[in-house]
């Protein structure tokens, strides 16, 4: 266990820089700004995210982009969003298939302060506040939905926190994907406490009724539980790539495996663990949810389509996606058993909602979606918190009845 105090900022827009190592760029098309976006964009993140981005037709709709990125003197930003309009068009193809319908819904965006920081992950705390990782800045940040005022306290360096979530007693945790941690940050005073995990890349974490703190490890294939009284931590193998994790009804824990064609459900005090395997091999799933039947919902990501599956039973059945099968699901909330998830493929990233009594989908265009919505939060009220990591932006969806 180590101590970090970290400190609390309202905004630094290049500090990004100092936490990522310039990366070797790809050819880019020549024209004027070319050198600019080489210098500047590749700074950040490798040229193949501009070279297989989806595009945008204007000038203006690209300067949206950069100006949640990075703060540029306004003849560098123009020349460089010119250059990109005319290199990079938007690709039709990438464009969702919307579907009508007559739930009605409103999204809330705010930009995060530290630019270019990968805002992820937002979740409601105990007293109302909308908390967020900033992934690439080794951040954690705290909103306040009623004014606005957003503050973000620094983690270490090494951190690179993937995923947040809030403790009842007023803590914040996180797990530290980039230097192998659990961290606990105290919003009152800034200290950190971190746990040290033998697993090399914590993922995504729940809170059980039972006090503990449980945990995915893709990269490393393995689940974790933490006491955080006594900080004692025990991680167990599993199938490959577990991904998300959801505390059902009946206190067991279900993790999605990204790696492998299937649904594990773990005993939170034994860490044994049950697998139901999905038929299709090529299925492969980076989060789900349980309804209040039991029943747990889940996104096949690499096949475009949405299933459930019959714990009872081990039997699952799929839907489609409206976008097709290179749509990607990728996050996923059961809300009073309507199901809601995001097609990640599409640009702009779409919000999808699923009614499993009539099996019918409706479905939006997430205003500042170009990617892309990792994971959602269900807060008290029912709405749900979403984000844009590539636009920098932390959202809230109020749904509003049909009639």
């Amino acid at each position: 266990m180590s101590i970090f105090t970290g400190s609390s900022v309202t905004s630094r827009s290049l500090l990004l820089l100092l936490f990522v190592l310039p990366a070797q760029a790809q050819e880019l098309p020549p024209g004027p700004g070319k050198e600019l976006v080489s210098k500047l964009c590749v700074s950040c993140h490798s040229s193949s995210r501009i070279l297989n981005s989806a595009g945008f037709d204007t000038a203006s709709e690209w300067r949206m982009l950069i100006n949640s990125m990075i703060k540029l003197a306004d003849p560098q930003a123009e020349t460089i969003a010119e250059y990109l309009a005319a290199n990079f068009p938007a690709q039709q193809e990438r464009k969702p298939t919307l579907v009508s319908g007559p739930v009605k819904i409103t999204i809330e965006e705010w930009i995060a302060p530290t630019l270019g920081q990968r805002s992820r992950d937002p979740i409601e705390a105990a007293d109302g506040s909308i908390w967020w990782t900033g992934m690439w800045a080794s951040l954690v940040g705290r909103l306040d939905p009623q004014t606005g005022a957003m503050q973000e306290f620094h983690l270490p360096p090494a951190a690179r926190p993937h995923s947040i979530v809030p403790n009842a007693d007023g803590s914040i945790w996180y797990t530290g994907n980039g230097n192998a941690t659990i961290g606990k940050l105290d919003p009152a005073t800034g200290v950190i406490v971190e746990y040290p995990t033998q697993a090399l890349d914590p993922h995504t974490a729940a809170f059980h009724p039972n006090g503990n703190l449980y945990f995915t490890a893709q990269q490393a294939g393995m689940l974790g539980r933490l006491n955080p009284e006594t900080g004692e931590l025990r991680e167990v193998e599993t199938r490959a790539r577990p991904y998300g994790i959801k505390v059902g009804p009946d206190g067991r824990l279900w993790i999605a495996h990204n790696g492998t064609n299937a649904i594990s459900v773990m005993d939170p005090e034994s860490m044994e663990l049950k697998f139901f395997d999905i038929p299709d091999e090529k299925t492969r799933i980076r989060r789900l949810d349980i309804a209040s039947d039991g029943r747990v919902w889940y996104v096949n990501s690499s096949m475009g389509c949405i299933g459930v599956l019959d714990p009872k039973t081990g039997i699952s059945k799929e839907w489609p996606s409206p976008s097709g099968p290179k749509s990607h699901p990728y996050a996923i909330a059961v809300i009073d058993d309507v199901v809601w998830y995001n097609e990640s493929g599409m640009r702009p990233d779409a919000l999808v909602r699923f009614d499993p009594v009539s099996e019918v989908f409706q479905s939006w265009a997430i205003p500042s979606g170009v990617g892309i919505v990792r994971h959602v939060w269900v807060t008290r009220e029912g709405e749900l918190l979403i984000h844009q990591s590539s636009s920098n932006r932390v959202g809230r969806v109020s749904i509003h009845d049909s009639d």
